[in-house]
């Protein structure tokens, strides 16, 4: 069975055969696997695991808040925070977001409107902004993280109702239990925004010879022809990824980054509370929330599914299809493994839900790093503020989940 971000990519070796001067030249077709199956058995690196198991970090990382070293909150959130946004590597000028409402539409009982801002003096960033029509003083507002899902063509629209949604997007919306949950949290009260993220929906690869399709993006468009797309963004990341990195930032960086500028914006609305501003996402929008929550203390409370574990859990054989370039912020997990980073939420709520049959994430490292966080929040002394749930579920952010997470927002915004 192939796995959600599994991909071949074809390629032609010239091979020349020339039995004498005058004979034809003939081109062999060579096929290459970029992303094989996994071995049934054993580690995904074979006899060299041993060696990434050796390298890796054994015992309690220096920067974890566990460390007796660190006693008070505050001067270690500062201590780490200042070392991830170091790792980041991308530290963009700041500007004025030069905000433009692109489309407003009524929808019933919310509005839509379609955005344009500028997150830095580089990428001006689409979004949409759902406002319920209800309102009579400023609300509570939620930053919506979308998904990766090896699914390109498009990105927050796969979390939002829409006109002429695509019968792609519908299927997307199987692991949210069917459900926009952008709908369902402007339904229920809060000012939802949410962007596309680099690489995604109006802001995907597209190529100067690629066909009109996939640069227009009718509503029309056959969905073989989004699969298609689909692949060959799957198997341009490695190349976006190294580009990026040797531009001298890195792809987590501008994630980051953009979904702070996002609370930037989202702050000067006049519908929200900026004292009640929260984040969710599913996903790779799930390690998004916990990035936001972990740098931003304008977030008041956070929702993370479907991306928590202990990375060094994850090496033998759980990088294939779960951590690539925009999930890398590299040398950190010398100093603080990926719950650490979520802990610097602290002392803000946190919920993190998984699914232990959730094939992406080792299940023992699963529950590493909830009981890590459970620790973290009982030394901050707000043992409260956290809750995890882990279950015998899939990757997929259900509606019985999903109604853990409008309950923990309606609790704490």
């Amino acid at each position: 069975m192939n796995t959600r971000r599994q991909f071949i990519v074809t390629v032609a070796g010239a091979a020349v055969v020339s039995s004498n001067a005058g004979a034809a030249e003939s081109k062999t077709e060579i096929r290459y696997s970029m992303n094989p199956t996994p071995p049934k058995i054993g580690p995904h690196t074979g006899t060299l695991d041993v060696f990434v198991q050796k390298l890796k970090t054994q015992g309690e990382v220096p920067l974890s808040f566990l460390n007796d070293e660190h006693a008070d909150l505050a001067t270690w959130k500062a201590k780490a925070r200042a070392k991830m946004l170091e790792l980041l590597h991308y530290s963009p000028e700041t500007c004025e977001p030069q905000a433009e409402v692109i489309s407003r539409k009524d929808c019933g009982d919310y509005i839509r409107e379609e955005i344009r801002f500028n997150t830095t003096p580089v990428f001006r960033v689409p979004g949409t902004v759902l406002i319920p029509k209800a309102l009579t003083k400023p609300a509570p507002a939620v930053v919506l993280l979308h998904s990766h899902g090896a699914y390109y063509m498009w990105g927050r629209e796969r979390e939002l109702e829409g006109d002429d949604v695509h019968p792609t997007l519908i299927e997307m919306r199987e692991s949210y239990g069917k459900k926009a949950i952008g709908t369902e949290m402007v339904r229920r009260g809060y000012v939802v925004i949410s962007i596309d993220m680099f690489f995604w929906g109006e802001r995907r690869m597209v190529l100067e010879d690629d066909p009109p399709e996939w640069k227009e993006r009718p509503s029309g468009i056959s969905s073989e022809s989004v699969v298609k797309f689909n692949q060959r963004s799957n198997a341009s990341e490695q190349l976006m990824g190294r580009t990026l990195l040797s531009a001298g930032v890195t792809w987590s960086g501008i994630l980051a980054w953009d979904d702070l500028r996002t609370v930037d914006y989202l702050a000067t609305r006049s519908e929200v509370d900026p004292q009640r501003i929260g984040c969710v996402g599913h996903s790779v929008g799930g390690l998004r929330s916990a990035y936001l929550a972990a740098l931003d203390d304008r977030i008041k409370a956070a929702v993370v599914c479907g991306w928590m574990c202990s990375f060094p859990n994850q090496l033998a054989k759980h990088v294939r299809n779960t951590i690539g370039h925009s999930k890398i912020i590299p040398g950190i997990y010398r100093l603080m493994d990926h719950p650490d980073i979520a802990s610097l939420a602290m002392p803000k709520p946190l919920l993190v839900i998984n699914g232990i049959q959730d094939p992406l994430f080792e299940s023992d490292g699963v529950r590493a790093a909830h009981e890590k966080l459970t620790k973290c929040y009982a030394k901050a002394g707000v043992p409260e503020h956290f809750k995890g749930i882990i279950e015998e579920r899939p990757h997929e952010f259900n509606a019985e989940r999903q109604a853990d997470a409008w309950a923990w927002f309606e609790k704490w915004l």
